[in-house]
């Protein structure tokens, strides 16, 4: 704060009391001098440093304005620019058009059917009920870092879509990274989540080695940040404990141009797993660690 100090410049006096005046002058302005040096060691001393800038009242710098751009207000973590495609497993009513999803679609290295019916829980809990809800949860906790999220369906179509069209939603939309949400149909005591790589495939319509490097990259931070979310191990029936599997016969995988895994997030068909799945703040962990993994994938 810069300071201004007392004026002297009072008007003149007659010059008949020049001499007293000059006289007073001169003793009066030593003393005050003194008196100041005096006041700004004291001053110097309180501060805890007695430097010559402490002393000196114009030593201390006016306020620093510093120009703030639009990316310094960018929040911590931001995803703001970033498009992530979620593709939630399955559909709900595609039991209710068997011929339209077992319809073969060309997947690169064969034919496939279009969908399947997913797999449920011995109680009756759909796979597809679960990726739809584990989507919805992924696509809150991403929109508020800012990121452009697109899913591939959103309970709004009768079956669907077939594998290759969910490949090329996200290839339109030029995802940074795509996710599809499953959950496992093996046998009990068979438990644990894993995610699906893409191999390398280069025939017919399918080449998937520009993608390879950076989806396996996407998975195995997603591996790592779900584990730690949901407090669950890697599967132990895939993966040799790694929690990562490999697989050229997936036409959501072969068909992508663009980065991208599949997550099983547990077996269905294991009670303890089951007891999972079908809880509402399990699932809401399932979505943070997704979205921690894509997080940390994007932002390198």
């Amino acid at each position: 704060m810069s300071y201004a100090g007392p004026e002297f410049g009072s008007p003149q006096p007659r010059r008949p009391r020049r001499r007293p005046l000059a006289v007073a002058l001169a003793v009066l302005v030593p003393g005050a001098l003194i008196g100041w040096l005096v006041y700004g060691g004291v001053s110097g001393a309180a501060d805890g440093n007695g430097t010559a800038a402490a002393a000196s009242p114009r030593a201390s710098a006016p306020p620093t304005v510093s120009s703030t751009t639009a990316e310094d207000k960018k929040p911590l973590g931001s995803l703001r620019g970033k498009v992530v495609v979620i593709d939630p497993g399955h559909n709900l009513t595609n039991f209710r058009h068997t011929a339209e999803i077992n319809r073969k679609v060309d997947i690169g290295t064969n034919r496939k059917e279009c969908d399947t019916t997913g797999t449920s829980t011995n109680s009756g809990y759909a796979e597809a009920k679960f990726t739809l809800d584990v989507a919805h949860r992924l696509r809150t906790l991403l929109e508020r870092r800012g990121a452009t999220v697109k899913l591939t369906q959103d309970g709004d179509r009768p079956y669907g879509p077939c594998v290759d069209e969910r490949a090329r939603i996200g290839n339109r939309a030029k995802a940074d990274a795509v996710v599809s949400i499953h959950a496992d149909g093996a046998s009990a005591g068979q438990r644990g989540y894993h995610v699906i790589l893409p191999g390398r495939v280069h025939h017919g319509i399918a080449d998937t080695r520009r993608i390879v490097a950076p989806s396996a990259e996407l998975g195995k931070s997603i591996a790592h940040d779900f584990g730690r979310a949901t407090h669950t191990a890697p599967s132990n029936y895939i993966g040799h404990g790694t929690g990562l599997d490999t697989r050229t016969d997936l036409g959501g995988l072969n068909l992508s141009k663009v980065p991208k895994v599949f997550i099983e997030c547990a077996n269905m068909r294991d009670s303890r797993d089951a007891a999972l799945l079908t809880s509402a703040a399990w699932r809401q962990k399932a979505a943070q660690g997704i979205s921690d993994g894509i997080v940390s994938f994007l932002h390198g």
